[in-house]
Order: C-alpha cells, then structure tokens, then sequence
C-alpha cells in the first residue's frame, strides 16, 4: 500500500523549543461572579465564539522573561505598552506555530499547487479557492474553514465553528495526521479523483469523516453535547450518522458517503474502505458493547449491513448488499443474507481489499442461474 507514514517527532521537538522560551503567566483580569443571562449581549461576535469554542478573554497571557522581570520597576507609557503587546503578541504566536501540525510528504505544498491550477483553468474558481485554500499557512486551517463553512448554520455560526475547530487542531495534531492519511487513502483507492484539492474541498465523505474526528475528540473530553451537536450537523450535510464516540483508525475512505450509520461502540480499523450504504449497527436496548469491529484492510461493499457486536477480521470483505449476524474470520469474502463465507485465503496470499476496491472476483469459478 502507498499509505504514508507520518513522524511526530519534528513536532514535538519543536514543542519542547517553543515551551522553553515561555517563562512566566501573567494572570489576566478577574472574572465576573455573575452569570446572569443579561451580561450576554455585552459580549462581542468574536468574543462569544472563543467562549463558545472552551477559549477566554481572561485566559494568561504569555510574556517574556525580559518583560516579567521588569515587574513594577517601570510605569510604562502607551508607547511602550503597545510594545509590550506586540511581544506578547509574537511570542504567542511563535508556540502556536510550535504547536502545529507535521504535514508530511508535502501534501500542502501539492494541494496548494493543484489550486493554483485550477484558477488557471477556471478562473470563475479564483475567489472560491483563495478562501478555502490559498490564504491558509498549513493544512490544519484549510481543513477548519472548510468544514465550518460546511457545517454553519443560521444558530451556529461558522465563525464560532471555525474557533472550535481550530483549537481542536491546535490541541490534538494527530486530527491532522489522520485527515491526511484518510486523504491519500482516497487518492490512492479512487479512480475518479485524481487531485487532493477535489477531495478537500468536494468529497463529502472526507469531510463528514474529519468532523466526526473532531466530535470524537470533544467526546473523549468530555463535551458529549457538543460533540452531539456536531454529529446532527453532519448527519443533515452529509447524510452521514456516525456517532462520536465511535473509534475510527487512519487511512480511512468513505466513498460516495450517503447513508453510512456508524454506532455508539462500533470501532473500524486501519486502512478500511466503505461505500454507501453501510450500517455498522447493534441490536436490542441494552447498554455497553453492542456494535461492530471491523479489522484492518477491510472492505465493506455498498449496502452491506452489519448488526450486533460481531467481529469482521482483517483483510475481510463484505458483498454489497450483505447482512452479517456473525463473526467473519481474517482474510474472508462474505456474501448474502444473511452472509456465507464463500472463500478464505492464506494471509501470505491476501492482498488487503480496501486497497484494490474489486468487489466482484469472489464471482471467479462460480456459476450463476438467474
């Protein structure tokens, strides 16, 4: 497989760099005991949405151990507190861009060419690509306005998302990791694209994928109704429904998207491919481990259904159209309902099928009577 592998070493090199040249908090302003609904309409739009987002105007401020040790020795005039900002300003931006995600593989510099082309070639695009693509300095930014403009609404502001979505890439740069290596999963397995700009900016199974990353974050977290909130906006702009607690490895590709149900427990591997249609299920009203887990490798055939807490192996896969109720042991084909096994083979002799997208040579040596 062509899957690229991604080194976080660099990053948090240049974590620790960043971390040693911060010396000193200065508390911020104190903070109101009220919480009263009335002072809400004296926050400002920006204001709102880094609250909203888990940020604060009171947050500390990142100074300098120039600046701190001058303490009150001085009485600064507004000359030189405008300086003393503009330092703050810098060093703070200096440990975000420490803080920032590996791209790997020069991914975004490729993406931000095949964009330049395409203004070339339909320059009606040129304002639409230089928003989404061209005025961004890294990947993480592209793919957080991107889907905030995707995912906004008319009470939930894009601008509040694009803060949300930012801090989670700020805070967790393997979001970054995962959407890239989903992106060179669907470069590699779908033969109609051919540009990582149209799987960023048109693929909607990409983009539903990478958001239900930042809900499951949000969920780990502990921000259940947010990443609740995240889920309904998916599922009404990609007609996709996966949970945000459902666990989802890299290299994933959800081709054409529509339909797809992933459960609260379910878990799918590395490198699994899934076509429209799928539901990743569980059956009755209990609580606890009711869903699937999909193995590595897998591909799950368009409109194939999936109910319980089975296992499907690695390297497995399942015909469109199947309804599985039982385990489905490594290096399978499954077809039917409910699903046979119709072939196994030796794990030196599989391929894994989510990367060669055939669903249909289980069909070789059988004869069929309609």
């Amino acid at each position: 497989m062509g899957l690229k592998r991604f080194n976080n070493t660099n990053n948090k090199k240049n974590n620790n760099n960043n971390k040693s040249s911060v010396v000193s908090i200065r508390a911020g302003k104190k903070k109101s005991s009220s919480s009263s609904f009335e002072q809400l309409p004296e926050l400002t739009e920006d204001e709102t949405a880094k609250k909203w987002a888990g940020e604060s105007n009171d947050s500390p401020t990142i100074v300098s151990k120039k600046e701190s040790g001058r303490g009150d020795a001085t009485n600064p005039t507004t000359s030189s507190t405008r300086k003393l900002r503009k330092k703050e300003d810098a060093i703070e931006q200096d440990v975000l861009e420490g803080e920032a995600c590996l791209l790997g593989d020069g991914i975004w510099e490729k993406l931000c060419e095949e964009a330049k082309m395409e203004i070339e070639l339909e320059p009606a695009l040129a304002s639409y690509l230089y928003s989404t693509i061209l005025s961004h300095k890294e990947m993480s930014d592209a793919l957080a306005f991107v889907l905030a403009n995707k995912l906004g609404s008319s009470v939930l502001l894009d601008s509040q998302l694009l803060e949300l979505f930012s801090k989670c890439y700020r805070e967790d740069p393997e979001l970054v990791q995962c959407a890239i290596a989903d992106m060179q999963a669907v470069l590699e397995r779908d033969p109609a694209c051919d540009k990582y700009v149209m799987i960023l900016l048109y693929f909607k199974g990409f983009q539903a994928l990478q958001a239900q990353r930042i809900a499951h974050s949000l969920w780990s977290k502990g921000r259940q109704s947010l990443a609740l909130l995240l889920q309904h906006r998916v599922s009404e702009a990609f007609h996709v429904d996966a949970h945000p607690a459902a666990k989802i490895g890299k290299g994933v590709m959800i081709d054409h998207a529509t339909g797809v149900v992933i459960g609260e427990t379910a878990v799918v591997g590395n490198n699994v491919s899934i076509l429209h249609n799928v539901t990743l299920g569980g059956t009755g009203t209990t609580d606890g481990d009711r869903h699937p887990k999909i193995g590595d490798g897998v591909v799950l055939g368009a409109g194939a259904t999936i109910l319980g807490p089975v296992i499907v192996g690695t390297n497995v896969k399942i015909g469109a159209g199947s309804v599985v109720l039982q385990d489905i042991p490594d290096n399978s084909v499954a077809v039917g309902i409910p699903a046979k096994i119709l072939r196994r083979e030796r794990s030196e002799e599989v391929i894994e099928p989510s990367l060669s997208m055939d669903q249909t040579d289980f069909l070789e040596g059988w004869d069929f009577t309609i």
